[in-house]
């Protein structure tokens, strides 16, 4: 069989990764303290997120115009529900939250907030996608953790390699707000690297919106203006 020498060139040529404007690790808190209405309102916020308008413009913004972006459960366990996706078009937007709403709960068990973070730094490492910038997104409704690597050792190796960490602390009322002492954690154990913040957000009606304003605000790689969005706290030291 004759090979051209065309062939032998692209054979040998390196495979390069896809350069997305960001890699967005989810990881969403599917623990024991959450149950199925509360799963459901997770998955179905952010299909109701990525999918919105202003989201799409912000990724349409962006240097490359594309985002890279998985949706992760965790508890004791970590579950992929939503591999990762391309987010160039609303077409990519839709069959990404068209996949996150199909799988059933998968993740359960007691808090293992460090093995998360760990399973977060281990997707974007390991796939083939080069993100010029690179957040681990963390929710969760306690900072318990139970089994696995320490908060600390873990949050320490997410940011040596450079990843964000930002935070959805999940408030319980939605009359909690900055005196709750979850968001008070979160700031000072979980959140870290350049341009982190975290959104507070209750799991009423109110935890689209708060999904939507930070991912707009992860995709434009932007922090909040001081006082522009009382609900988001930024935080830029590791």
């Amino acid at each position: 069989m004759r090979i051209s020498l065309l062939s032998l060139f692209l054979l040998a040529a390196p495979v390069h990764a896809t350069e997305v404007d960001l890699e967005l690790v989810l990881l969403a808190d599917a623990s024991g303290s959450i149950d199925q209405s509360e799963i459901d309102l997770q998955r179905q916020g952010y299909a109701a997120a990525i999918t919105h308008p202003d989201v799409l413009y912000a990724i349409s913004s962006t240097l490359t115009g594309s985002i890279a972006v998985t949706y992760v459960e965790w508890a004791a366990n970590q579950v992929v529900v939503a591999d990762w996706a391309i987010i160039t078009t609303p077409e990519d937007a839709q069959a990404f939250a068209d996949r996150l709403l199909e799988p059933p709960r998968l993740a359960s068990g007691r808090n293992a907030i460090g093995a998360a973070l760990l399973a977060g730094k281990r997707l974007i490492e390991e796939n083939d996608i080069t993100g010029l910038r690179r957040v681990i997104d963390f929710s969760g409704d306690s900072a318990n953790n139970w089994s696995g690597p320490s908060i600390e050792e873990a949050r320490a190796d997410v940011l040596a390699a450079g990843i964000t960490i930002n935070a959805l602390p999940l408030m319980r009322s939605p009359a909690d707000g900055w005196d709750s002492p979850l968001v008070q954690i979160y700031e000072d154990r979980i959140i870290g690297g350049p341009g982190a913040f975290l959104v507070p957000a209750d799991t009423g009606a109110r935890f689209t919106e708060a999904v939507r304003r930070k991912l707009i605000l992860e995709i434009a790689g932007s922090q909040p203006e001081a006082g522009a969005i009382p609900t988001v706290a930024p935080n830029s030291a590791p």
